[in-house]
């Protein structure tokens, strides 16, 4: 029998990603323009495509300042321009070009799309009440079915994980496509993780097919008490 040494210790350590992992910090963009009715939002390949509005270009400059001090090899934005407007002070900072990732562009809402989304909600149609009580955008007339949604957003994911091991990269998307990556990542249900706030920050570790979470919905940098100072992620 061993004799065993006590002076071995076994500390406990701060998460480091694994060999071979792809961090990905998933960024939802800034507020974008208010919708008005009668004044629906210019479409880009069927989708609304608002810019910023004011209050998201803070938002957009705050999250810039939160990542400025942070490591990135890449960042990747969508086809609509909210992404590229929130994620323009972190290229400004860090010099690097964005890459467009069409498949990590929002949800598509249908018949609802160009900012009417907004308006059926707040009226409480009775297509966004069965929406919300089934959990399925399909509920929209002509909403994306979850299947499709979720196979999309997936397969980014993983091509993105496949071409940068051992990286870190800021991705800036959509509320409904963050909700559905750290929906799949926690296998929980449909809408468990919609209402991700607009310049949120998630923290996701992809490593052979494994996804695990790190953070949902930091929102530490928009607070009145944060510096627009570049400060570290924690």
């Amino acid at each position: 029998m061993s004799e065993t040494n006590d002076k071995t210790e076994y500390r406990q350590h701060r998460f480091k990603a694994p060999p071979g992992a792809t961090e990905f910090l998933l960024v939802r963009h800034g507020e974008s323009a208010p919708h008005r009715e009668g004044h629906d939002f210019p479409l880009v390949g069927g989708q609304g495509d608002p810019p910023l509005a004011p209050e998201g270009r803070e938002e957009a400059e705050r999250v810039g300042a939160r990542l400025a001090l942070e490591h990135i090899d890449a960042i990747y934005v969508t086809t609509l321009r909210r992404t590229v407007e929130t994620a323009e002070p972190l290229v400004r900072r860090t010099g690097i070009t964005p890459v467009v990732e069409p498949d990590l562009r929002e949800v598509h809402l249908g018949d609802w799309e160009g900012g009417i989304y907004r308006k059926m909600v707040a009226e409480g149609h009775p297509a966004a009440l069965t929406m919300m009580r089934e959990e399925r955008w399909d509920a929209i007339p002509g909403g994306e079915d979850a299947e499709h949604f979720g196979d999309r957003v997936r397969g980014a994911i993983e091509r993105l994980s496949a071409a940068h091991p051992d990286q870190r990269i800021a991705v800036f998307t959509h509320g409904g496509v963050i909700g559905e990556i750290i929906r799949q990542a926690a296998k929980a249900r449909p809408f468990a993780f919609i209402g991700a706030d607009n310049g949120s920050i998630h923290h996701l570790v992809v490593i052979h097919g494994r996804w695990v979470i790190r953070t949902f919905n930091d929102i530490a940098h928009l607070s009145p008490l944060f510096t627009l100072e570049p400060q570290p992620l924690t």
